[in-house]
């Protein structure tokens, strides 16, 4: 087992990094965008709640990683106020993200 000490907060990662490997290689294996539907069959077959998952997704897009393109063709940055405000009633639920309907994906290298 390796054991990982981080000498400050900014070697942590800023979010789940198996939950990245898992929707990165659910893009790589459908090879095209992700959307919502796809993180629900994600969080259904591992039994992983599917906000995590969300989250997740969200701090990587916050972090330039990965890009959220709107149903029109458009990037949309998603800020952190925005994501503070999907949280305000706690957990990330449908409703939450009813407006993010389009395409998710890595950001190209």
């Amino acid at each position: 087992m390796t054991n990982h000490n981080f000498d400050n907060e900014e070697q942590m990662p800023l979010w789940d990094v198996a939950l990245a490997a898992l929707v990165t290689e659910k893009y790589q294996n459908k090879n095209k965008p992700l959307h919502i539907a796809d993180f629900q069959q994600l969080s259904t077959k591992y039994a992983i709640r599917f906000d995590d998952i969300m989250d997740t997704v969200l701090r990587m897009v916050i972090n330039n990683e990965w890009v959220y393109i709107d149903t029109d063709g458009s990037v949309r940055h998603i800020t952190e106020d925005e994501f503070d405000n999907m949280h305000k009633g706690g957990r990330l639920v449908n409703d939450d993200l009813k407006e993010l309907d389009g395409n998710w994906a890595p950001v190209a290298d």
